[in-house]
């Protein structure tokens, strides 16, 4: 049989006992790309940069300065931004290997927040987007190039709710929210397959539609591995207070937390939706086979006694030696009284069989109680009407 292979969940490339810090990237990730926005309350600048040292001159001249990086296969520039910023060397090496579970960690003069964000494919999988919280700037790492802050960026250039007038630990809320919120069109997703799969569960189950449904329940299984992380992680930054997060912005936390909870609420009902539907199928599954298992015990009981008939008379003993040896065997109207037993036998048994409830209904017939007590009963019932009835007079 053959089996399908597996790709690996994660793969450390760094060798066992290596020293700690050490960044290590993938050769097949993609290139850096370095984007910056950076602005004020009344203005904003926005380009791409082809060195890193081309960021130093903003950093003074904005409030906030957000540089997204997107791509991990350099590590000289992931190291030069390090630099730049003074990002801890432990929290880089968590940036490359992107494996991470969503976490936040504080050090001297910046917070390291890890979440992780869905892709869009067939099957379910998920970015990890760092983010390092400064006292004027956000620096944020993706896996691959592509647009899933592009509505914050258009919040930022649009001027729009508090996005030039907050500071930055806005801009890491922004950041965690629009990673938070891309989850709900994957669950709406899966919650409209599972009812389609309940739908063929109670017409037309298959093989195809059971495999359909390992194939939701593994997807919650690994959205529940992420989201869970990312209930804590939240957690954190509204419980601890930090210097770089804002009492005003802790607020904005604690809604993105509610979401989370939300999230994993809706994953939950989903997930127990799956076993409901496994069990709906293995249901639907024994009552087929019970069905089945039904009409051919019919039909075996009913040819049970023909078989015994036909056995007797087919044993030929000599009438001539004794006048007990079958004396049927030779009567004029032997063979059709034979036949005529036969259909009577099985006849009877159907009705039998019908009456009792066996054929035709997976119910048993309603019992009927004697005429007397029936009166009795609906005696008893206009009595308990009469009294359980309020009073016109009164």
């Amino acid at each position: 049989m053959h089996r399908r292979k597996r790709k690996a969940r994660f793969q450390r490339r760094t060798q066992p006992g290596a020293l700690p810090g050490s960044v290590v990237v993938d050769p097949l990730a993609k290139s850096p790309k370095l984007h910056l926005l950076s602005y004020g309350s009344d203005r904003c600048e926005e380009r791409m940069l082809g060195k890193v040292s081309e960021a130093r001159e903003y950093l003074d001249k904005y409030p906030v300065t957000w540089i997204n990086v997107e791509g991990l296969g350099d590590a000289t520039i992931i190291g030069q931004v390090g630099e730049m910023f003074g990002l801890h060397r432990l929290a880089l090496e968590d940036v490359v290997n992107v494996h991470q579970r969503a976490k936040v960690e504080e050090y001297r003069d910046h917070l390291f927040i890890v979440t992780r964000i869905p892709r869009q494919n067939a099957h379910f999988d998920s970015e990890q987007v760092s983010i390092f919280l400064g006292k004027n700037y956000v620096v944020s790492f993706l896996e691959d190039p592509g647009d899933c802050f592009e509505q914050v960026r258009q919040r930022v250039r649009a001027g729009q709710g508090h996005a030039r007038v907050a500071g930055p630990d806005y801009l890491a809320y922004a950041l965690i929210d629009a990673a938070v919120d891309a989850y709900f069109p994957v669950l709406e997703h899966q919650g409209d397959r599972l009812d389609t799969l309940e739908d063929l569960m109670l017409a037309k189950p298959s093989a195809q539609t059971i495999r359909d449904l390992h194939g939701s329940k593994s997807i919650l299984r690994s959205m529940r591995r992420v989201l869970w992380p990312q209930r804590e992680a939240l957690n954190v930054l509204v419980r601890d207070h930090s210097s770089l997060v804002r009492d005003e912005t802790r607020v904005y936390f604690r809604d993105c937390y509610d979401h989370t909870v939300q999230l994993i609420d809706l994953l939950e009902v989903d997930r127990e939706r799956c076993a409901d539907l496994l069990d709906l199928y293995l249901s639907n599954a024994s009552n087929r086979l019970n069905e089945v298992m039904r009409v051919l015990t019919v039909i075996s009981t009913l040819f049970i006694p023909l078989t015994f008939i036909v056995g007797i008379y087919g044993m030929n003993f000599n009438t001539k030696t004794s006048p007990w040896n079958m004396p049927e065997l030779e009567w004029y109207y032997g063979y059709p009284l034979v036949w005529l037993t036969m259909i009577v036998v099985v006849v009877g048994q159907f009705i039998f069989f019908v009456r009792k409830g066996w054929i035709g209904s997976s119910l048993p017939p309603e019992k009927h109680a004697p005429e007397g007590e029936q009166d009795e009963v609906q005696h008893e019932s206009h009595d308990h009407n009469e009294i359980g009835r309020p009073s016109h007079q009164a």
